[in-house]
């Protein structure tokens, strides 16, 4: 959880975010944040788990996604020593937690 009295959680848990919108949906093009599939950054000293979810439970990227949400955290925040990656479904996607940028690149 992200100590609110700490500044540095503050700006781990921005450069996390920083990092996480380099990271592209491999189907889509667009950066997991700008599509509403990020629900959560934790932070601790060591450690930074992300809480997200996929447009479909069904969906076959999760290895990817795993792998360069991990990659691009690991890049950014070399002090870091754990990331895990938790995929919930809860509350499910729905393309109204994408961010306004996202909805009209895919025309909507």
């Amino acid at each position: 959880m992200l100590d609110a009295l700490n500044p540095n959680a503050w700006d781990k848990a921005d450069r996390a975010l920083d990092a996480l919108r380099m990271v592209l949906d491999p189907e889509l093009g667009i950066n997991i944040v700008d599509l509403g599939l990020v629900y959560d950054i934790i932070v601790d000293d060591r450690t930074i788990e992300v809480e997200m979810t996929l447009t479909s439970p069904a969906c076959p990227l999760s290895d990817r996604l795993t792998h360069d949400v991990t990659a691009a955290l690991r890049l950014t925040l070399p002090e870091v020593i754990d990331v895990r990656v938790n995929f919930v479904w809860q509350p499910a996607w729905d393309p109204m937690m994408m961010s306004p940028a996202a909805r009209s690149l895919l025309g909507w």
